[in-house]
């Protein structure tokens, strides 16, 4: 199996032209829908705020009713990338969002911790497939050596999301006791009410606007869809004879299983801090304004955008991908441990800048490393996997932090318990190259070193 690190090679100027071309067509919108998905990871950790004294939710409750959203996002994340190598992005993506964005805002409806979990399992379930989808489609557009740059500013969506969907989140709170049709609501409520419009009118832009195959569009070039169709088919050449071209292939590799593993440790702080976030800011500031919270809350969200964008375009022009990763889940440890043992508000809220920047800035390296090796419908079914082992991470984190928040009323614990996570992800995303050149090296007859 090849090994997952590209060296950089010079440019030519059909290729920046290309490339350019792409990412300015592409990414904004992409980006746009993206920051409508993650609307609702960082809506309910604001509605938590309000839902936990309304409806009587203990931490371990919240916990598992925003954990329990990945299970079903696991099981259903495979079968749904599948069925979009089938009948077309365009399509498949537009059906995820507006089922997605209808099932957000019956949250509304929550009555109890059963309700609330049916409905973060349905969500789940509908949401399923999305991330890794997109993911799959942009190897349909960029060669492998450019996708770290496209993955890091697709990405940035998650950190925008929060940024700005803190704060709206907070204002959104301040309606509570406004009154709809003669009723009035709960700003936990409203939040969930309006959280789910935008990803329903996303959908049917999607239907618009969102092409599947470079040959379909006309802002590029005969010459640009010639290079470009050129390129990714010689990518996919290449990948057939030292890459996975089936998922059966790549589940019986070494390093990929081992992908899934640092994936999976990767989600358990990343999910922490997405659901946790709020939490933790008012417990550091003391303060009962959900608004004033919600302003403090997007610093790290700030952080972790610019942070990213950086790291994704470095890994991108060194051709490197694993020091990148491990070193950025390293400087999250440090985060999550400077937060667990400071009192200080400053202090801490710095700390969880440090921590998100470099969670956030795994991403981009992370998902350039399975396309090295995986093509067809391998890289569809790997993808997805990836990400649906990643997503129980985003189950077992917040339902753990909550447990403990439970047991010792505090967050500290939690954050000591993510940062060993981390650690361990750092370490074994360096193990990956090795096992990756043991297995090339006996399918070729080769003795292991």
């Amino acid at each position: 199996m090849k090994t997952l690190d590209y060296a950089p090679s010079r440019v030519s100027d059909c290729e920046a032209r290309t490339v350019r071309t792409v990412l300015l067509r592409l990414i904004p919108f992409i980006v746009i829908l993206y920051v409508f998905n993650y609307l609702d990871r960082v809506n309910v950790s604001f509605a938590k705020l309000e839902m936990k004294e309304d409806l009587g939710f203990s931490e371990s409750m919240y916990g598992l009713g925003a954990g329990i959203f990945f299970i079903s996002y696991f099981l259903f994340e495979i079968p749904s990338n599948l069925i979009m190598q089938r009948v077309g992005a365009r399509l498949w993506l537009a059906r995820i969002m507006i089922t997605w964005g209808l099932i957000s805002s019956t949250m509304m409806f929550v009555r109890g911790p059963y309700s609330f979990y049916a409905l973060r399992f349905l969500l789940g379930m509908a949401e399923a497939g999305f991330a890794p989808g997109i993911l799959l489609y942009l190897t349909h557009w960029l060669p492998v050596r450019h996708q770290a740059k496209a993955v890091a500013w697709f990405l940035t969506s998650t950190a925008i999301a929060g940024a700005v969907g803190s704060p709206l989140a907070g204002l959104l709170l301040k309606l509570d006791g406004t009154a709809i049709l003669g009723h009035a609501l709960a700003g936990w409520q409203w939040l969930s009410l309006l959280e789910g419009i935008p990803s329903v009118l996303g959908g049917i832009a999607i239907l618009l606007l969102l092409p599947n195959r470079p040959e379909q569009v006309k802002w590029l070039s005969p010459e640009q869809q010639h290079w470009l169709n050129s390129e990714v088919q010689a990518d996919r050449e290449r990948l057939k004879s030292v890459g996975h071209t089936s998922f059966f292939q790549a589940f019986r590799s070494p390093a990929f299983l081992m992908l899934n593993v640092v994936y999976f440790t990767l989600m358990f702080g990343f999910q922490g801090i997405n659901f946790w976030l709020p939490t933790i800011v008012k417990q550091l500031t003391a303060s009962r304004d959900n608004l004033h919270v919600g302003l403090i809350a997007s610093l790290p969200y700030f952080a972790a955008m610019v942070a990213m964008v950086l790291i994704g375009r470095h890994s991108d022009r060194s051709g490197e991908r694993r020091w990148h990763v491990a070193v950025c889940a390293a400087g999250g440890v440090l985060g999550f441990v400077l937060c667990a043992v400071t009192n200080h508000p400053v202090v801490g809220i710095a700390a969880m800048a440090l921590a998100a920047s470099a969670i956030w800035s795994t991403l981009g390296p992370f998902w350039a490393m399975p396309p090295a090796f995986l093509v067809g419908t391998a890289a569809a079914a790997g993808i997805a996997m990836i990400n649906s082992i990643g997503n129980l991470g985003g189950f077992v984190g917040p339902y753990l932090i909550g447990v403990t928040v439970d047991h010792t009323q505090s967050y500290r614990a939690g954050l000591l318990l993510t940062a060993t996570s981390l650690m361990l992800g750092g370490a074994l995303t360096l193990l990956v190259k090795r096992l990756s050149n043991r297995q090339h090296a006996a399918s070729n007859g080769e003795s292991n070193p």
